[in-house]
């Protein structure tokens, strides 16, 4: 009988080991002065400077990309979807009012692959950096038996932070309030067994930019418009939708009146509304339909709003306003 070991039954450490040295310098190019190094520290260390508030919170978020990996796996573009990770986390935290500080990542595998792992790490990077966080660890598991070969799947986790004043929750909504929509960069991460259903192999590698176009990450332009206005939510366009993203932050007897005509649909939702003849309902229960990020705000100030996103070159559109319903949560 052969002599069993750790690698003979699909478990490379060595390879592992070589891939995590690989990925230094991506990981470096994220780290912010607060990230503390230790040789063998088990865990990441991060000092937060508490000194510009005086009732801090840290708020925290975990997520995946979904089965939008199956599409990167078929298209065999795997740089985008770390991108995705970052921002799933990071634009929820940025919800409440939140700075994210930093980001850990959890990769599982089949069988590690050194060329596609090191692609989505540099999308993870690149993510970290747009957000203005830190990659401060992560795990990468090869699990042989649990994972096909080429499969891999994606897990991130953020911490942001926030003055406990500040939390934006949606309480203070009210009717008269405005919407303002911060269009999305596609489909996002949201409704990829709708689209894998709708598109053949074939289709999907035709569409391919658009279906594997990142997340946007909204941090560094929401962030500056929440310390200068009395933003009242802030609802990340996700799984749910308008249906169930967009009122989650909506008080009881409160409804959003949405004109969808306000703003421009991606292509790629007509055609995939078209092709298989999906219900207006769903479409914007399962996608973002073109906006990712949705801010409401007092009505006076709404045009000062609109004119500080127009000189930072911030696109955007008025969407919707809230009305009472004594049932509806939202008119669309």
């Amino acid at each position: 009988m052969k002599k069993i070991t750790y690698k003979t039954s699909g478990v490379d450490i060595d390879k592992a080991n070589f891939f995590i040295k690989s990925i230094k310098d991506y990981v470096k190019s994220t780290e912010s002065p607060n990230v503390l190094k230790f040789p063998g520290a088990f865990g990441s260390l991060f000092a937060v400077n508490m000194k510009k508030l005086k009732n801090p919170v840290l708020v925290s978020s975990t997520d995946g990309v979904g089965t939008k990996l199956l599409v990167a796996k078929t298209i065999g573009k795997h740089d985008t979807v770390g991108i995705d990770l970052v921002a799933m986390n990071v634009n929820d935290v940025l919800c409440t009012g939140a700075q994210p500080l930093f980001f850990l990542d959890y990769i599982a595998c089949g069988k590690l692959d050194p060329k596609v792992l090191k692609d989505v790490i540099k999308g993870i990077t690149d993510g970290c950096r747009e957000a203005g966080c830190s990659l401060v660890g992560g795990e990468t598991a090869e699990m042989p038996g649990m994972y096909k070969k080429d499969d891999y799947d994606l897990a991130g986790f953020t911490v942001g932070i926030v003055e406990k004043s500040k939390i934006i929750n949606g309480s203070k909504i009210s009717v008269g309030d405005k919407l303002i929509g911060l269009p999305s960069s596609g489909l996002h991460s949201n409704g990829f067994s709708l689209v894998r259903k709708v598109f053949s192999v074939k289709e999907q590698k035709k569409y391919a930019k658009e279906i594997l176009s990142p997340t946007r990450i909204y941090v560094k332009d929401v962030l500056p418009i929440v310390e200068r206005f009395n933003i009242k939510g802030i609802a990340h366009i996700t799984g749910g939708a308008f249906y169930e993203k967009l009122t989650k932050i909506l008080p009881s007897g409160k409804c959003f009146n949405v004109n969808k005509n306000a703003w421009p649909k991606p292509k790629i939702f007509t055609v995939m509304q078209k092709k298989a003849r999906i219900a207006d309902e769903e479409m914007y229960r399962t996608f973002n339909m073109g906006i990712g990020l949705v801010l409401v705000v007092h009505p006076q100030e709404a045009a000062v709003l609109r004119d500080y996103l127009n000189k930072k070159k911030i696109t955007h559109y008025f969407i919707g306003e809230v009305i009472s319903h004594p049932t509806k949560r939202i008119i669309l």
